[in-house]
């Protein structure tokens, strides 16, 4: 209850609770009666979470929407979790009718083969899917995209709309004529660091694109919090000419920059090595985009 409650409070939503021992199906009774006093819309009852399926706790699921009498029964189950998904699918659809599905951690190592066994054995839609941890993440499911992640084939689309929802358009375009002209350096690597942070995980956005979700590039860069503030640091201690230029940087100029970021001469490798990568994939995008909706994500019209 307190992490709805958290959650509620980042998302400027009500959340209704009584107190420990209290039984699910009153609570459920006195929130509805609360939203009729209060005149709120839409009630969401949020059952707890289980791992394994069991007589009360199926009992209790049962009593919830004879007291509720929900417009939408929605099951949460976890993609990770395979065949065990499936099997509480068509446990829960057996019992309540359910009228739809939300597959979680689809940002993971799942492609999402379970939305496609959940869909057959339940005969529900998935309805929405988790591609992470932030509320942001929860995102309407595209049957076609998904059957595009299972074949390896990405998913251009969900990469368009975080595009034109997250990053600045002018710049993009900007960036696209450096990358033709073999200009990428050191600047345009940092601010489109700063771009591609706001959209997500890295590995999640180059999975989107077709051709590159199976490189072991991918799986290499890693531009969590962390490393950003490290390869921000590493990049700011750079002179002009090195920022402008990286060719320049060689093993004195290395040192210099790792001792003043107070970084290892590692750290400096590591961010040199990614740079390359990046530079490498940024150009793979931009050939791609010449023959692709592919060109809307980088200086194509938004």
């Amino acid at each position: 209850v307190k992490q709805l409650e958290v959650l509620g409070g980042q998302l400027s939503v009500p959340v209704f609770s009584k107190p420990a021992g209290t039984k699910p199906a009153d609570i459920a009774r006195e929130a509805i009666e609360h939203a009729r006093d209060n005149d709120f819309d839409v009630v969401i009852i949020d059952t707890a979470g289980r791992l394994h399926i069991d007589e009360d706790m199926m009992n209790e699921v049962k009593e919830l929407k004879e007291v509720a009498g929900p417009h939408e029964v929605l099951l949460v189950v976890d993609a990770m979790t395979g065949q065990d998904a499936v099997n509480i699918a068509k446990s829960f659809n057996d019992l309540l009718e359910l009228t739809g599905v939300i597959l979680t951690k689809l940002d993971g190592d799942a492609r999402g083969g379970a939305a496609l066994s959940i869909r057959e054995v339940s005969g529900k839609p998935i309805k929405f899917v988790g591609m992470g941890e932030k509320s942001s993440a929860l995102e309407i499911f595209y049957p076609e995209r998904m059957a595009q992640r299972i074949l390896g084939m990405g998913d251009v689309l969900s990469l368009i709309e975080k595009a034109q929802s997250e990053m600045d358009e002018s710049k993009m375009k900007e960036l696209e004529t450096r990358i033709r002209e073999a200009e990428f350096n050191f600047n345009d690597f940092l601010d489109q660091l700063c771009q591609i942070k706001k959209m997500g995980p890295l590995d999640q956005i180059l999975g989107m694109i077709p051709g590159l979700s199976g490189l072991s590039k991918v799986s290499e860069m890693s531009f969590d919090d962390k490393n950003f503030k490290r390869f921000e640091a590493m990049i700011l201690s750079m002179t002009h000419s090195e920022r402008t230029n990286p060719d320049l940087i060689d093993g004195s100029r290395r040192r210099r920059i790792a001792a003043g970021s107070a970084n290892s001469i590692q750290n400096v490798n590591m961010l040199l090595k990614q740079f390359n990568q990046m530079r490498q994939m940024m150009k793979s995008m931009t050939s791609m985009g010449k023959r692709s909706k592919l060109s809307k994500f980088l200086g194509g019209k938004f």
